[in-house]
């Protein structure tokens, strides 16, 4: 019994809800006989994923699905051995390299190196072989450096396909050798659409009410939705109007912060801020993920000038933390910055009334 995330996805170009114009330019590039090295990017839950699966699929056919799944290993310069999980066809592998941490570099080499060195038996397929790199934008500099050299030296045998949520951390020189496909969240109407569709399929009623509901809560995240529209079946069917949405955990870890950060400012508050930013980077929450959800929250208190101001150094902190290596200095200087500004007006509010 799969999700119904997994279960639902569109297998080819030609069954994708949204975005269709992109889908059929992306059909014409995969006929073509030269193609290019791919940088797949948008934000979360937007269908970057199942846009390059369909991708492999009108390369491959269904061979691109008959996947295994097992733990390549790698040496780094001081003998220490990495175990990396990948997916692979006998077409493409699929691997996240920034699992390795600072021995991302050595990932990224010696995988292409593999995959561009072992030849198809098949000759009725393309004459290249996929390497799928899910979050190159969390790739250290040193392994972008080695993944501009590397994709240049076996650009005869092997292809990148390059999925990130943001261009902003991937090195200029590679998103020059890549052709960008930007793919953006879509739209309230376009995932209630699909939210209806799946009901529909699985023999359910969903309330307009309730889906548009689903929706604000998934921020366009149709992964999002989907996953929240299962859970709130699992736990009262049928649908009722007012019936509570499940949110993930750190939402709503999120949230209570920021209601500290509202409620009372001082430095033992600040400390405990710092600690709940700690908790979340420690369970792999991305730092980008914390920082809109908190700004979210915080500028619900705030009058339209002071919003204005909040929004400004926002920007200048997530554009540093994005820039930086350490995401929790950030944080947290937004989170003092935030504090400070917000004290400074509630007591020119209450000098008014005095």
């Amino acid at each position: 019994m799969s999700l119904w995330v997994d279960k639902y996805r569109p297998t080819t170009l030609a069954k994708l809800d949204y975005h269709l114009e992109q889908a059929e330019d992306l059909k014409n590039m995969v006929q073509k006989r030269d193609f290019p090295h791919l940088l797949v990017h948008g934000p979360p839950g937007a269908g970057k994923k199942t846009r390059i699966l369909c991708i492999l699929r009108e390369l491959y056919g269904s061979a691109a699905e008959r996947l295994k799944v097992e733990n390549m290993q790698f040496e780094t310069a001081s003998k220490k051995k990495l175990e990396i999980l990948t997916i692979s066809s006998n077409y493409h592998t699929e691997v996240n390299p920034s699992d390795a941490g600072i021995h991302d570099r050595i990932v990224v080499m010696e995988l292409i190196k593999a995959t561009a060195q072992t030849h198809h038996i098949d000759i009725g397929q393309k004459e290249f072989k996929v390497v799928l790199l899910s979050n190159v934008d969390q790739l250290t500099r040193d392994a972008q450096h080695a993944l501009r050299r590397t994709m240049e030296k076996y650009i005869s045998t092997c292809r990148l396909i390059l999925c990130a949520n943001s261009t902003s951390r991937v090195l200029p020189a590679i998103r020059s050798r890549c052709v960008r496909i930007r793919v953006p969240a879509p739209t309230a109407s376009e995932i209630k659409s699909i939210l209806h569709s799946i009901c529909k399929r699985e023999g359910l009623n969903l309330p307009d009410e309730f889906a548009n509901r689903v929706i604000e809560a998934s921020d366009r995240n149709l992964r999002r939705a989907i996953l929240m529209l299962e859970a709130c079946k699992v736990e009262q069917y049928p649908f009722t109007v007012d019936q509570k949405i499940t949110q993930p955990d750190y939402q709503v870890y999120i949230r209570s912060t920021a209601s500290m950060m509202v409620s009372e400012q001082s430095p033992k508050v600040l400390l405990e801020v710092r600690n709940r930013f700690y908790d979340l980077l420690t369970r792999a929450i991305p730092c980008d993920l914390i920082f809109r959800g908190l700004l979210q929250e915080c500028i619900k208190n705030c009058d339209d000038q002071l919003k204005k101001e909040i929004i400004g150094i926002a920007s200048e902190y997530q554009y540093r933390m994005i820039r930086g290596s350490k995401p929790i200095f950030h944080l947290e200087a937004f989170a003092a910055r935030y504090m400070t500004i917000y004290k400074r007006y509630i007591e020119s509010s209450l000098e008014g009334f005095m």
